[in-house]
């Protein structure tokens, strides 16, 4: 900005100028937004993520950053107040709008916290926050009710079929989660459990469960009763079947559902973005990539209610840009509270392969490397290298194997188990690699469990490892699980 007042100082000072101070805030205004467009501009363009791709086991394709047109629009030259009181959904739309019609570029979101219902990105459009901006989504719930579909609810920020889609910037988008999640009592104290309490809200199974519902803010339901409505939920950024996808830079939080959830996608780039949620927060999946090929996750930061790092591939969607989880790098990622650092599954029924998980740290999951999966949820899952993984405090299993998971929402009842004879889509989970992984602190260190005559779990190595566990050293079942270790050191914690 320095450098914009000494420009602004030597062309006022010119003979030739109008220099009446209306004639010079114009100029001014006008030079900001050059400077303000060429480091947005130059930002993305200077982005070369082929460093990543260096010694690999297994060539993946590479990611390419999209391309973003030279025009910007802020949010408050749309109309948007940045008071945290004006609803800002329509000031949204009319920006998006009018970078359309010049072909794409970027909405700036300045510093202020702006109050909005659901965002709808369009092809060669960037989202971007300054560092001081807060994109809060309304407890109003009738907001995101899809007006084509009322029992469906809309993502807080989506985009559909669209290419060329960023969100950048060093902002924070906050899903304001609370206002739809339930809180189950065993995971809050009583201190929590009174402030959601204060909230309003219903509480269920002997007071076992809440539910936001009836909130003293006075915002209506949207749905006949709370389990209903609850079933709603829906992710706080959601992208369906887009090529060319850039998250960087921004703080994703308290999400409803999920808070990342490319699906479909193809060539996907998250880099630097911090995820962070409760760490009771039911189902809040940090960075989910449903049916994605050619992604890179690198340098994100995580600390979430559920799953950290997770692939997930549902049943083939023709027509769809990508369809299972291929040509994946995962790489300098920290997470904190998860279900799992990196996890596949449950879904993977459009198969896995291609995937590098190296260069990564979990501190405090619940698992660190975990595979999950279930007859009818299952697929082919292979070529998968996992590296360089360092973990402490990992409250259960530091790698697990697991054929017979459940997905347990809450205040639901838990199917029955399918039978392997009469159902498809078995879980394949074979031909992975994991080597130089270095645990200390972990109940268990290795547990795998396939399911009979499924063949499940094979053809698993595991190498030049050191697991410091304190109850279990391995717990693998040899009839429906083959892994096969090597050097790998599995030391007691007699201090714990």
């Amino acid at each position: 900005m320095y450098q914009v007042y000494l420009f602004f100082s030597y062309i006022c000072t010119q003979k030739h100028l109008t220099t009446n101070k209306q004639t010079k805030m114009k100029l001014l205004k006008t030079i900001c937004a050059a400077l303000l467009l060429t480091c947005l501009t130059t930002g993305l363009k200077a982005q070369d993520y082929t460093k990543y791709y260096q010694n690999l086991p297994v060539e993946l394709k590479k990611v390419t950053a999209p391309v973003i047109p030279d025009n910007t629009v802020t949010l408050t030259e749309a109309g948007g107040v940045g008071d945290g009181v004006t609803l800002n959904t329509e000031a949204f739309q009319k920006g998006i709008s009018k970078l359309k019609k010049l072909g794409g570029g970027h909405l700036v979101v300045p510093a202020g916290v702006w109050l909005t219902g659901p965002i709808m990105l369009k092809d060669n459009i960037d989202l971007h926050l300054d560092k001081n901006a807060i994109i809060f989504f309304s407890p109003d719930k009738r907001l995101f009710v899809d007006s084509s579909n009322p029992e469906k609810v809309y993502p807080a920020i989506r985009a559909s079929k669209s290419k060329n889609i960023s969100i950048t910037g060093e902002g924070i988008i906050d899903g304001n989660g609370a206002q739809w999640r339930p809180v189950k009592r065993d995971k809050v104290s009583t201190v929590e459990w009174n402030m959601f309490q204060d909230i309003g809200g219903v509480e269920r199974q002997d007071g076992k469960l809440w539910y936001p519902w009836d909130v003293k803010a006075g915002y209506p339901n949207i749905a006949d009763t709370p389990e209903n409505q609850e079933k709603k939920r829906a992710d706080l950024i959601r992208l369906t079947e887009c090529e060319n996808v850039l998250i960087q830079g921004v703080t994703v939080q308290n999400s409803p559902r999920f808070h990342v959830h490319p699906c479909y996608c193809k060539n996907v780039i998250i880099d630097g973005v911090t995820v962070r949620c409760p760490w009771n927060a039911q189902n809040g999946d940090a960075i989910d990539l449903s049916d994605c090929n050619v992604a890179i996750i690198v340098n994100c930061t995580v600390d979430a209610g559920d799953d950290g790092l997770c692939m997930k591939s549902g049943k083939n969607k023709p027509n769809a840009p990508a369809n299972g989880c291929e040509d994946i790098l995962i790489e300098q990622n920290t997470v904190y509270h998860a279900h799992g650092g990196f996890v596949i599954g449950s879904e993977s029924i459009g198969g896995m392969q291609r995937i590098i998980v190296r260069d990564n740290r979990f501190c405090g999951t619940d698992t660190g490397l975990r595979f999950k999966s279930n007859i009818g949820r299952g697929g082919h899952c292979e070529d998968i290298f996992i590296s360089n993984i360092v973990m402490t405090d990992i409250k259960d299993e530091a790698i697990v194997f697991q054929c017979d998971y459940l997905d347990r929402p809450a205040g639901r009842d838990v199917p029955a188990q399918p039978t392997p004879a009469t159902q498809e889509n078995v879980p394949d989970f074979q031909g992975i690699h994991i080597t130089a992984v270095t645990c200390r602190g972990c109940n268990t260190a290795i547990r795998a469990k396939g399911t009979p005559r499924a063949n499940c779990v094979h053809d698993i190595d595991i190498t030049n490892s050191t697991f410091i566990y304190n109850k279990v050293a391995t717990d693998i079942d040899k009839a429906t699980a083959k892994l096969t270790l090597t050097n790998v050191n599995l030391v007691e914690n007699k201090m714990n």
